[in-house]
């Protein structure tokens, strides 16, 4: 596994929940960040902070990453902090609200594949001239949930299609982009707790029966799935690319 020190990254949506425990992991490991965030700067700043604390460059900025010009200002701004980029961290999704097959409008359609889908597409573009021109290869990790894998629980209908489609859009761009020194990989998380995701979407009674079906015994952590995205970002002579590793405490199993 290549070291960390040094590497420029970009984390979409790092102001709380895995976003931030995916930055404050890439901080300890050695690089420099720029954190993008769309609800609140609270996060951003305590994250400028830690870095600044160990020598290292961190900086933030809001962006509506649904929009395209918008998501390429971040990332321009970025690129220009940091001189460049080694990783990026598509991190931003979210399920919106839960609605069951007749309650789906086409507005609501469009916005959780807006949330889950253009974002990625508008980032990932925006970033590909600057991850091209990475010295040692570059490393993109795309976070697609367990749902994708299962189909989720009732309601999540449209977002459980949006995060199946982040897997084939990670195998798919794994393929794109090898030539380039590129490496493609996705997470699929299972019950995660202590994000924004689950405490506005999964009540107390959902979660522990949830938790009552996983093998481990427990829900997971921001840091359990921060941890495998660093492994997946720090493999730079590695050979895993087009993959995704489920972080669920063996509840779903491939």
């Amino acid at each position: 596994m290549g070291s960390l020190t040094g590497k420029k990254a970009f984390i979409t949506g790092a102001e709380q929940g895995i976003g931030k425990a995916v930055a404050e992991q890439l901080i300890d490991a050695g690089c420099d960040v720029y954190i993008h965030y769309f609800m609140g700067e609270e996060g951003p700043k305590e994250l400028v902070k830690l870095a600044e604390s160990k020598g290292q460059k961190a900086s933030y900025g809001y962006a509506d990453l649904t929009d395209a010009e918008s998501a390429n200002e971040c990332i321009a701004n970025a690129a220009e902090f940091l001189g460049g980029m080694d990783i990026l961290i598509n991190n931003v999704g979210g399920i919106i609200a839960r609605k069951w097959l007749g309650e789906i409008t086409p507005e609501f359609w469009k916005t959780v594949i807006d949330v889950n889908m253009t974002t990625m597409l508008n980032v990932t573009q925006s970033a590909l001239p600057f991850l091209k021109e990475a010295s040692n290869g570059a490393s993109i990790v795309n976070l697609a949930s367990l749902a994708g894998r299962s189909g989720g629980h009732s309601g999540s209908l449209v977002y459980s299609t949006t995060k199946g489609a982040v897997l084939t859009f990670t195998r798919s761009l794994a393929a794109e982009l090898g030539e380039f020194g590129i490496r493609v990989n996705a997470v699929a998380p299972g019950l995660i707790l202590g994000t924004r995701f689950h405490d506005q979407h999964t009540t107390k009674e959902s979660a522990d029966a949830t938790v009552a079906g996983i093998p481990v015994g427990r829900a997971g952590t921001p840091d359990d799935v921060a941890k495998t995205i660093i492994f997946l970002a720090s493999e730079y002579d590695g050979f895993v690319s087009g993959a995704t590793i489920d972080v669920n405490g063996g509840v779903y199993r491939m």
